[in-house]
């Protein structure tokens, strides 16, 4: 596959819209178990389709990411950073493929259906109280391992952006990497001169 520069649009535009997702996603789940307020049956009324959509556009995330050329990571990064990086995405695509499976497996488990519109998803797990017991916590160990990883991930993006300057945030962000990263983005320190 070709070597570019930035990622290709639709993978930088399900990028973006993801992180948005997910992160109204965990403010609303700590929102949900938190409350008993009438606002908790709207949260949940927004949260199972919210991590449906989540759930389909991971793997067409996935899907992109092995059938499109991306960027290479700079040259200039260490070994061991190039693996950290590899690990972090890797396990942000499990988790954000296992949260919503868990999720809709917890609502099966407990005899809710998931409903999109008007109609009924098909229960992913039998009925049973001890799986129950098992997978509403583990909803919640993923969500703060989750949150803890997209922190990571942010972090990371904004070193590389705005003290490295290398165009690793540009290649997300959609701008050309160049010499000391891209006019008027996070990589580059001169914002073009």
């Amino acid at each position: 596959m070709k070597q570019k520069n930035t990622f290709h649009p639709a993978l930088r535009i399900i990028h973006w819209l993801m992180a948005a997702a997910i992160m109204a996603m965990l403010f609303m789940g700590v929102a949900m178990v938190s409350t008993v307020s009438s606002w908790h049956s709207l949260l949940v009324a927004i949260h199972k389709p919210l991590g449906l959509m989540i759930l389909l556009l991971v793997i067409v995330r996935l899907w992109l990411r092995f059938t499109t050329a991306k960027p290479a990571l700079p040259a200039t990064l260490p070994g061991w950073q190039k693996g950290l990086a590899h690990l972090s995405h890797w396990a942000l695509y499990a988790m954000m493929l296992a949260q919503p499976l868990i999720g809709w497996a917890m609502q099966s488990a407990a005899g809710y259906p998931i409903t999109l519109g008007n109609r009924v998803l098909p229960a992913i797990f039998p009925v049973s109280n001890d799986a129950y017991a098992v997978l509403r916590p583990l909803h919640s160990w993923v969500a703060l391992a989750l949150f803890l990883t997209v922190m990571l991930h942010l972090a990371a993006a904004l070193f590389h952006g705005l003290i490295l300057r290398d165009g690793v945030f540009s290649s997300m962000a959609g701008l050309s990497k160049r010499k000391g990263g891209a006019p008027g983005s996070l990589d580059n320190p001169h914002g073009g001169q």
